[in-house]
């Protein structure tokens, strides 16, 4: 009876933080054809200089996403595809034109300011324009560091 007793204490102990909770990580849930305006990023390991680098961080570009995007359905590093909606311009050169090929990735980030550490996002990694290839790092957030400023766009209607 003693180890019975042992045994169910042991077990309710440790099932106290699934009652417990907590705040749970936001999810990510885009539909099909929705319109986001992604941020561009100093870029992460650039190997070379190109196009992209004429760009300040902040720039804004709008990608229509083809595909639905689910963070409760797809792991980390998910990619997406989408294609811009409107030319990057530099000056009086189009450097990406709009119908231009984006691939993305859905990751979770740590996140000091999330009470759970972890934050999903998106992220776009490239675009495609024709022959020419630029690798970039664009989010929904102004920064990749600070979730809380997220742009204002019908993107974020879609951001749950």
């Amino acid at each position: 009876m003693k180890r019975l007793t042992v045994l169910l204490f042991a077990v309710s102990l440790f099932s106290v933080p699934a009652w417990c909770g907590g705040t749970p990580i936001g999810q990510v849930h885009v539909a099909a054809g929705a319109v986001l305006t992604f941020q561009l990023q100093t870029r992460l390991k650039a190997t070379t200089a190109d196009a992209m680098d004429e760009f300040p961080p902040g720039t804004r570009m709008r990608v229509k996403v083809l595909e639905p995007i689910d963070s409760t359905r797809e792991a980390d590093g998910t990619p997406f595809q989408g294609t811009l909606v409107a030319p990057l311009v530099s000056g009086s050169q189009v450097v990406a034109h709009s119908d231009s090929e984006v691939n993305g990735l859905l990751v979770l980030l740590r996140s000091r300011e999330h009470p759970q550490g972890f934050r999903y996002e998106l992220l776009v990694t490239e675009i495609s324009d024709g022959a020419k290839r630029y690798s970039v790092t664009a989010s929904l957030s102004r920064s990749l560091y600070d979730p809380a400023e997220t742009s204002e766009t019908d993107a974020t209607k879609n951001r749950r």
